[in-house]
């Protein structure tokens, strides 16, 4: 797998990261999916943040 596909997957993976998190988390706000905890709309949040660091990481640093 080259450099430009891994990139390209770990941004699209925070996309969905961020996608899925803001959707649930508006959702839970007006009260449609209140079953759902804070803690998982946290990890999704979490999971975005360390997903872009490693695909910043990689585009920047890690040149082999």
């Amino acid at each position: 797998m080259s450099q430009s596909t891994l990139n390209r997957l770990l941004t699209q993976a925070v996309g969905v990261f961020l996608g899925i998190g803001i959707a649930v988390w508006l959702l839970r706000g007006f009260g449609l999916i209140t079953f759902i905890p804070g803690g998982l709309i946290l990890i999704l949040f979490l999971g975005a943040i360390v997903l872009g660091v490693i695909a910043y990481a990689q585009k920047t640093w890690w040149r082999f």
